[in-house]
């Protein structure tokens, strides 16, 4: 969306950045997570878990807002976002 103007603190404003972790074993593939994403940062994985499911896969890791909104709509908390501070990159 492109907007006609620009808010009046847009050079003080941050985006806020997260990190996307999965827990795969516990995915059911209902694939809401990936639905709802605003960025698309999911997507269905072709490996299977031990459930026979296909667990979601991170596509696109910069792209995440840390929005929790995967986290929030996962019946199984299989999903969840980690914060990630501009300076510093979260390790796995």
């Amino acid at each position: 969306m492109k907007y006609w103007r620009k808010p009046l603190d847009v050079d003080r404003m941050r985006v806020p950045r997260g990190e996307v972790r999965i827990i795969a074993e516990r995915c059911k593939g209902c694939g809401f997570c990936i639905n709802y994403c605003p960025k698309k940062v999911l997507e269905f994985s072709r490996m299977f878990n031990r459930k026979g499911y296909h667990p979601p896969e991170v596509v696109q890791p910069g792209a995440c807002v840390n929005c929790n909104l995967c986290e929030m709509l996962c019946p199984d908390f299989a999903i969840y976002c980690v914060r990630v501070d501009e300076g510093e990159k979260e390790v796995a």
